[in-house]
């Protein structure tokens, strides 16, 4: 089996993150995607992060009872920060039949080679890059890591929906529901998240 590793704080998850995993799922070669919640990304302030477990949950809503999408919480367990590396390597450990790739957006393609042991990541997984509105922002593509055979510029929707957004607009008393799945929307809703 192939699967798509999507990694986020999902913070929350929405439409945009939806689509994403969706288009991933149905339109290359992948079989699934996992969405990874992160438990905290050393780069973000972790005032603004909802709990792990309430992340993980909302994307457990927004996927419902789609086959193709899941969702793991395998980082919660490992040494913060965690470096993708490592969570390739605690996957493969604890599931030696699939094959992993990553899903990223073309933005974190441009810093790519600033990640821990990037070309080994390179060598062993597939990268599917999806466009990001920002991706232009003139930072070169390290020279050859665009062209690599391993990674797949993809034609996924350009989504400029984003959880920073959502929870500003949230706190602005903004009606956000169609940003976020129906299942997600009721739960922020009923538990006043974000509305300070």
């Amino acid at each position: 089996m192939h699967i798509g590793l999507f990694f986020g704080s999902f913070n929350p998850v929405h439409v945009g993150h939806m689509v994403l995993a969706n288009y991933m799922a149905s339109f290359t070669d992948l079989e699934q995607v996992w969405f990874v919640v992160s438990p905290h990304n050393p780069l973000k302030e972790k005032s603004s992060l909802l709990n792990q477990n309430q992340r993980l949950h909302m994307v457990n809503l927004a996927i419902g009872e789609t086959n193709k999408l899941k969702s793991s919480n395998i980082e919660f367990g490992l040494t913060q920060p965690s470096y993708t590396i490592n969570t390739l390597a605690h996957l493969k450990e604890k599931y030696p039949w699939p094959s992993f790739s990553l899903i990223m957006g073309e933005d974190n393609l441009q810093s790519f080679t600033k990640w821990k042991n990037y070309e080994e990541i390179l060598k062993n997984h597939k990268l599917y890059v999806y466009p990001r509105p920002n991706s232009n922002s003139g930072v070169p593509i390290a020279i050859g890591i665009k062209t690599h055979p391993n990674v797949i510029m993809t034609e996924a929707p350009l989504m400029e929906v984003s959880s920073t957004m959502i929870r500003q607009a949230i706190k602005d008393k903004k009606n956000v529901s169609f940003f976020v799945p129906q299942a997600v929307w009721q739960y922020l809703d009923e538990m006043n998240f974000y509305k300070k």
